[in-house]
This record gives structure tokens, C-alpha cells and sequence, in this order.
């Protein structure tokens, strides 16, 4: 009877690993993609900072320009005067402010060649960062149609997995049960192992040796006192596993299995 009953417990073990499993790809799959969309939103960013620059840049241009031709005009207007003066210290004069009108205005020249060549810049950043959105923005959205495909298939694999757990759990105790269920999710799939040489295979712990005797007797559902994991005999071809009352160990030390708290 409890022979059949470790059978059906390994049966659940299979249905609910492969369960939680595709349970946990459904929910890391989203955050996988949402780093791609956190990169594209930063690079979006980027692309509006810039786009300040390069409006902010154009005004700063437009700006010269107008101080540029004021500084021409000035130059022009001084160099006409030279026809009207009638004394050196008036050439002097004139001459002077010739020089520094020339002056202003080449420097305003190399600050305008200065901005149009920071605007080149970044009106090449500016292109190459769209074509970066572009390609970011269709890669998300096929990736998010190939998610919702594949999460679709998971959904229906877990359907037929549910109704295969139906069809087992009416039969055990219910207790077991949700306990079994806990245990093989936070214990990597394993929640149902042979004893071997007196040690549990699931943590590999060497166990008294009369807990070794109740669990090969099968007589009731017996958890590891070290990992939780619900236990049954396995024959093996040593003198190690025949284990005499007289040599029995005592569990007193450990935490019963009605004690035993399960984690998520």
C-alpha cells in the first residue's frame, strides 16, 4: 500500500517540477525583456538631451549670424569714413576702430564655424541614435510576439500538467500533499528521494540508523529531519543497509516531521 504510495508521490514529483518550472519561465521571461526596454527608454533619453543641444545650438548660431553682419556693417561704415577724414590723428582714430571692428568680426566667424561644426556633430549622433531606436523598438516588439507565443504553449503545457495532477493528488492525503508540493518547489524539483547507505541522496546526510529501520519498514510517510524531503527505502547490495534493532540510532535530537516547516 505505501509502496503505492511512493509511486504516486514520484509520479506528482515529475508533474509538479516540470510545473514550477515552466511556471518560473513565464515569470523571468518579462524581466529579461524589460532590461531591453530600460536600455531603449535610457537611449530615448539621450536622444531628447540632445535634441535640446542641437535646438539650443541652432538658436546660439543664429545668434552670431545677426552679430556677425552687425560687426560687417560696422566695419563697412568705418572703412567709408576713411574718404572724409582730413587729419592723422582722425586716420589714427579710424584706423583703430577698423582694427577692432575686423577683429570682433573674425572672431565672431571662428565662433559660428566652432557651433556648426559642434551642430554637424550632433546632428550625426542624433541620426545614428534614431536608427538605434528604430532597431531597439522593433527588436522589443518581436521579441514581446515571440514572448506571448511562446508563454501561450507554456500556458496550455501547464493546463495538461494540472490535469495530471488532478487525476493523482484525490488519492493521497491532502496534507502530504501540500507539503510535498512546497517541498519539491523550494528543493529543486526534488521533494521524494531514496535512502542509500543510511544517507538521504537529497542532502547527503548520514541518518540514525534506526530511522534507517522505520523507513525501510514503510509503515508510514517518513520526512529527512535535515532537508525535508520525504524518504523511502532502496535496496542496495551492501551489508551496511542491514541495520539490527539493538543497533538503532534515536532521532530525539531532530525536529519531527509534524514539526518540519516547509520554506517556499
Amino acid at each position: 500500500m505505501m509502496q503505492e504510495v511512493f509511486e504516486k508521490l514520484r509520479s506528482l514529483q515529475d508533474i509538479l517540477s516540470e510545473k514550477f518550472s515552466i511556471e518560473k519561465q513565464i515569470e523571468e521571461t518579462p524581466k529579461l525583456l524589460n532590461t531591453k526596454i530600460e536600455l531603449l527608454n535610457r537611449l530615448k533619453k539621450s536622444y531628447l538631451e540632445k535634441n535640446e543641444k542641437v535646438e539650443n545650438t541652432k538658436d546660439h548660431i543664429k545668434h552670431l549670424h545677426i552679430r556677425l553682419d552687425d560687426a560687417e556693417r560696422q566695419r563697412e561704415e568705418y572703412e567709408k569714413q576713411m574718404d572724409l577724414i582730413t587729419t592723422q590723428r582722425e586716420y589714427e582714430a579710424l584706423d583703430k576702430e577698423i582694427k577692432n571692428a575686423t577683429e570682433k568680426e573674425q572672431q565672431l566667424r571662428k565662433d559660428v564655424l566652432r557651433e556648426e561644426k559642434v551642430l554637424e556633430e550632433l546632428s550625426e549622433s542624433l541620426s545614428k541614435d534614431e536608427k538605434m531606436i528604430q532597431l531597439q523598438e522593433d527588436e522589443i516588439s518581436s521579441e514581446q510576439k515571440k514572448i506571448e507565443e511562446e508563454n501561450e504553449e507554456k500556458r496550455q503545457q501547464l493546463q495538461v500538467l494540472r490535469k495530471e495532477e488532478e487525476a493523482i493528488v484525490p488519492d493521497l492525503d491532502q496534507e502530504i500533499v501540500f507539503k510535498f508540493e512546497r517541498i519539491v518547489k523550494s528543493k529543486s524539483g526534488l521533494g521524494i528521494v531514496p535512502i542509500k547507505n543510511s544517507v538521504c541522496t537529497g542532502c547527503h546526510m548520514r541518518l540514525p540508523k534506526q530511522f534507517v529501520n522505520d523507513v525501510r519498514t514503510g509503515e508510514d510517510i517518513l520526512f529527512c529531519p535535515y532537508c525535508s524531503r520525504i524518504l523511502f527505502y532502496e535496496d542496495v547490495e551492501t551489508s551496511e543497509e542491514i541495520v539490527g534493532a539493538e543497533e538503532a540510532g534515536s532521532l530525539s535530537d531532530l525536529v519531527s516531521p509534524e514539526e518540519l516547516e516547509i520554506e517556499d
